[in-house]
């Protein structure tokens, strides 16, 4: 069983900055890919970037290539989601979730496991 906690959500003017954590208990962190995913009110659960196990391979959604940077330390537990250029498109509840059998399918939710509870993030023009 893996728990997964979000932080780091709030509020930024368009062009700031926000940098989430996930961090991650009750299991052996470093067997585990991990996701970011985002819903915004009426729409659908969407990936927005995924690292696997060791932190060698990181992968985005194309809209936050460039401006959205996803990294991990295994000794801390802990997944960072660095979002810089920040648009009033990127609001929603941020979840990270774990994948044991982290693939080629990093952008699909329903391949993922553990979820975390979600942080909301809000970019304001």
């Amino acid at each position: 069983q893996v728990q997964l906690v979000e932080s780091g959500g709030g509020s930024v003017q368009s062009g700031g900055s926000l940098r989430l954590s996930c961090v991650a208990s009750g299991t052996t962190f470093a067997r585990y890919g991990i996701g970011w995913f985002r819903q915004a009110p009426g729409k659908e659960r969407e990936f927005v970037a995924a690292v696997d196990w060791n932190g060698d391979s990181t992968y985005y959604e194309d809209s936050v290539k460039g401006r959205f940077f996803i990294s991990r330390d295994n000794a801390k537990n802990t997944v960072w989601l660095q979002m810089n250029s920040m648009k009033p498109e990127d609001t929603a509840v941020y979840y990270c979730a774990a994948d044991r059998y982290f693939s080629q399918n990093y952008y699909r939710s329903d391949m993922y496991e553990f979820w975390g509870q979600g942080t909301q993030v809000t970019v304001s023009s």
